[in-house]
């Protein structure tokens, strides 16, 4: 790398701190299905967990989607599931000693000022390297609910029951546990294997629908299934998101002339049934995050092509993309040769009118630095902490401003204290506060993120003392549970 090139470099990064957001969706997945918890014990995966939610707390990840649900089963205390072998090693075995991974996760993210989503697969029974079911397991109890698919189990679409049974689970899950979103991903329709067929020929035979084709009834099985699931989560918690990460490509431009992309790959539409424009339109989801793992300049399924498009069409709901770690520090940038794709990603970011998050695929890859992916955020894109965008669909009204803000001695030294403001109803709580820094006589300005240096559910924050004889002005504002953010409370102190 030449010096000039490196000079650019750091100054395309510093342009874009200056103008870091200071409303983002910053996300990563952590999966369970891949076995990196398999067989780990309780003392080993809740240190593995803390470790990685605190190196991604210092990249600036505000969001974690854990994997909750993977073939039926449960990484979590469930009286209608049984435990998963990718905590256990055996399905049905409870983790010894005895613990609730969800329960911890949600209890860690909250400390760290994350969200933490909770990652369910719907229709998934069985994965093709389990052989073995717990006798409680919902294959074993219903046998007619599924069927069999390139060696995998699969809850059928077409049933009632499932969909009654699907969201179930998902009401018990959000009942139980203070998660701030419901996740499912990409996995409806299996995967299309060659030679294979899906075999439900026989229920659309016996009734239609009025539906002239199989792939329009199949596409109908699902949307019945996201609209009831939608349903069912805001019934019983209003605040929680529902949030869909579909295949990035929604339809190729050959099969779709009006609304296809410049691609050629599998289609969420034709080969999944998962009509996602039609849920993100209908505002059956609340945020939306294709995965678009490819690189810029993939023959198929161009990144650049891909973002764009998502970026036009689905804009009636918040628009967060799905990226890929490894992929991305593989492949060089088309303009810069010797950098990997993560800045020229980010700039088809800037360019874009409503894409307002990431999620990372997959966690472990950056808290691993691959490519120095994390500290690039850390460092630059993301060095400043940002709030979870507004979704004044669900709830625009902002809470009342912290009370009673004092800095006072304690033994453990100089802190600032503030009161819970009051607040009646879900939508009117505060559960998470912002404090901002600023210099003697600065002008407070709340949308400046270089100011902020705590997101924090704790009515405290110490305070960095040095001699007392320079003055700052500390604000804190309050944030309700979807993020809406109150009027500002200001604090004179000398450190």
């Amino acid at each position: 790398m030449t010096k000039r090139q490196f000079v650019l470099i750091i100054l395309m990064m510093t342009l874009l701190v200056c103008h870091a957001q200071k409303r983002q969706f910053r996300g990563a997945w952590i999966q369970a299905v891949n076995g990196q918890f398999q067989g780990m014990s309780t003392a080993a995966m809740q240190q593995t967990l803390a470790y990685q939610l605190d190196e991604l707390q210092k990249d600036g990840v505000n969001a974690i989607i854990f994997q909750v649900r993977p073939e039926c089963d449960a990484l979590y205390a469930s009286k209608i599931e049984p435990w998963s072998r990718f905590l256990t090693g055996v399905q049905g075995r409870a983790p010894q000693p005895y613990w609730d991974p969800l329960e911890w996760m949600v209890n860690e993210c909250h400390k760290r000022g994350m969200e933490l989503h909770a990652w369910i697969n719907p229709y998934r029974a069985k994965t093709k390297g389990t052989n073995q079911l717990a006798v409680n397991h919902v294959t074993k109890l219903r046998p007619n609910c599924y069927f069999t698919y390139d060696n995998q189990y699969i809850l059928n679409p077409a049933l009632k029951e499932n969909r009654d049974y699907i969201c179930m689970v998902v009401d018990d899950i959000v009942s139980r546990y203070d998660i701030d979103g419901l996740h499912i991903d990409d996995y409806f329709y299996p995967y299309p294997a060659p030679g294979q067929s899906i075999p439900d020929q026989q229920y659309y035979m016996a009734d239609r629908g009025g539906f002239a084709t199989i792939g329009d009834w199949r596409r109908n099985n699902v949307n019945l299934f996201v609209k009831q699931l939608s349903e069912t989560i805001h019934k019983r918690k209003p605040w929680v998101k529902f949030g869909v990460s579909p295949f990035g490509i929604y339809r190729n431009k050959k099969t779709d002339p009006v609304n296809g992309s410049e691609t050629n790959g599998l289609q969420d539409y034709d080969d999944l049934y998962a009509d996602v424009l039609l849920w993100v339109n209908n505002g059956w989801v609340d945020y939306c995050a294709p995965q678009i793992y490819w690189q810029i300049g993939h023959p198929a399924a161009d990144y650049a092509t891909l973002i764009k498009w998502w970026d036009k069409h689905a804009s009636n709901r918040p628009l967060f993309i799905g990226e890929d770690v490894e992929r991305t520090t593989k492949y060089a940038d088309p303009l810069m040769p010797t950098s990997h794709q993560l800045p020229a990603k980010y700039r088809l970011h800037q360019q874009t009118h409503h894409v307002n998050g990431v999620v990372l695929w997959y966690a472990k890859a950056v808290v691993d630095n691959i490519g120095n992916y994390g500290s690039v955020l850390r460092n630059y894109y993301w060095k400043y902490p940002a709030l979870q965008p507004r979704m004044e669909f669900i709830d625009d009204k902002a809470p009342k401003k912290p009370r009673k803000l004092k800095a006072l001695w304690t033994s453990d030294g100089y802190f600032l204290f503030w009161q819970v403001p009051r607040g009646k109803k879900w939508n009117d709580v505060a559960t998470k506060y912002v404090v901002y820094k600023y210099d003697a006589g600065e002008k407070i300005n709340i949308e400046d993120v270089s100011k902020i240096v705590a997101i924090t559910s704790q009515t405290f924050i110490k305070l960095p003392y040095d001699n007392g004889k320079t003055k700052y002005t500390y604000v804190v504002t309050s944030l309700d549970r979807m993020s809406n953010e109150s009027k500002v409370k200001k604090k004179s102190v000398k450190l």
